[in-house]
C-alpha cells in the first residue's frame, strides 16, 4: 500500500483522483483550504479507513512538513483555476500558484518525495501551431492583459519543478491538462461545460462567448485520472512534461448543440461578447488541441469515454446534487 498526498484534493480532479487511488488500495490523504474545493466532493470518502484529510492551506509549513514526511508520493493539484478567477482575482491566482508550488517542492525535496505537478494547456498561450506539442514555443499577450497571468504562473511552476529535478534530483512529473470535464465540476469560475449543462437543465439560454467558433478537446476526468496515475507509476515519466487530453475537437457552438441534444432541453443558444462576460480586450485561443503522442507512447493512453457519455454523467450529477436543478426536474 502506497501512502499518497493530494494537494487540492477536495477539488474536482483531486477528489476523483482520491476515489481512484482508494479503489486501487492506496492510503490517501488530501489537503485543501476549500477556496475552490468543496467538502461535498469528498463527503462520501470521510470515514473510510484509507482516507484522511486536512482543511488547511499548503502554505502552512508545519502541517505540510508532517503530511509530506508521512507520504510516499505527492500529487500537487492545488491551484487557482478558471478564467473568471484569473480576470477578477489576479493577485490570488499568481500568488497561490507560484508560492503554493514553491512550498510543496521545498518540503518534498526535504524528504525526496516524488511529485506530480498539475499544469495546463494555457501554457501554450495563443499559439496557432495545432496540435500543441510539449516542446512548442509559447506565444502570449502583453502583461497588461490579466488573461495571460495564469499561463505565466503555471509556466513558473513548470520551470521550478524541472529545476528541482535537474539541480536537486527531486523526481518530478508534469502533466498539462486540456479541458477536463465530469461530475463535481462547477461552472462558478467560468468552466463552460457544467455551465452549459446547468443552463440546459434549467431551460435557460446557453450563453456562448464570442462567435462560438473557438474549438476545444474535452476529456473525461476518469480518463485524465487514469493517465496521471499511470505516469506516476512509470519511471520513464520522471523529469518530463506530458499533454493530457482528448482527441475530439469541437467548437463551442457544437458543444452547446450537443448539450441541448443530450439533455433534451428546449434551451436556445445566445451569443454574447467576451467583453460582457469577462473584461474589455479579453483574448481567447481559437483552437486548443493537444498532441498526446508522448503520453500514448509511454503509457498506451487513449481517451475512452465519448463526449455524449460525459455530458450525460454531468447532467445526472446536477439532477442529483444541484438544488435548483432538482427542483426544476
Amino acid at each position: 500500500m502506497m501512502r499518497i498526498l493530494i494537494t487540492g484534493g477536495a477539488g474536482f480532479i483531486g477528489s476523483h483522483l482520491a476515489d481512484a487511488l482508494i479503489r486501487q488500495g492506496e492510503d490517501v490523504t488530501i489537503i485543501d483550504d476549500l477556496s475552490t474545493g468543496r467538502m461535498e466532493n469528498i463527503a462520501h470518502l470521510t470515514g473510510h479507513p484509507q482516507f484522511h484529510y486536512a482543511i488547511e492551506t499548503i502554505g502552512n509549513e508545519t502541517v505540510m512538513d508532517r503530511l509530506v514526511s508521512e507520504c510516499d508520493i505527492i500529487y500537487h493539484l492545488a491551484a487557482a483555476v478558471g478564467v473568471e478567477l484569473i480576470v477578477t482575482r489576479p493577485v490570488e491566482v499568481i500568488e497561490r500558484n507560484i508560492l503554493g508550488t514553491e512550498a510543496v517542492l521545498k518540503i518534498a525535496n526535504r524528504y525526496k518525495k516524488k511529485v506530480f505537478i498539475a499544469s495546463t494547456s494555457e501554457i501554450y498561450g495563443k499559439s496557432e501551431t495545432v496540435p500543441f506539442r510539449e516542446e512548442d514555443d509559447r506565444i502570449l499577450g502583453p502583461t497588461t492583459k490579466n488573461r495571460w497571468s495564469y499561463s505565466c504562473s503555471k509556466a513558473i511552476d513548470e520551470f521550478l519543478g524541472l529545476a528541482y529535478w535537474k539541480e536537486k534530483k527531486l523526481p518530478i512529473v508534469i502533466g498539462r491538462f486540456f479541458n477536463t470535464i465530469g461530475p463535481r465540476q462547477t461552472g462558478q469560475y467560468g468552466m463552460v461545460v457544467p455551465r452549459f449543462v446547468r443552463q440546459a437543465l434549467l431551460s435557460q439560454p446557453l450563453l456562448v462567448y464570442g462567435d462560438g467558433e473557438q474549438s476545444r478537446c474535452f476529456t473525461s476526468v476518469t480518463d485524465v485520472v487514469r493517465a496521471v496515475i499511470d505516469l506516476m507509476r512509470h519511471p520513464g515519466a520522471v523529469g518530463e512534461i506530458f499533454n493530457i487530453g482528448g482527441s475530439e475537437e469541437i467548437t463551442i457552438n457544437g458543444l452547446a448543440q450537443r448539450v441541448i441534444a443530450v439533455t433534451q432541453s428546449k434551451s436556445k443558444i445566445r451569443h454574447i461578447p467576451y467583453e460582457e462576460a469577462y473584461e474589455s480586450g479579453f483574448e481567447d485561443m481559437r483552437r486548443r488541441v493537444p498532441d498526446i503522442s508522448r503520453l500514448a507512447g509511454l503509457t498506451g493512453y487513449r481517451p475512452q469515454i465519448p463526449l455524449d457519455d460525459i455530458l450525460s454523467r454531468i447532467a445526472g450529477d446536477l439532477k442529483k446534487n444541484d438544488p435548483e436543478v432538482k427542483e426544476s426536474s
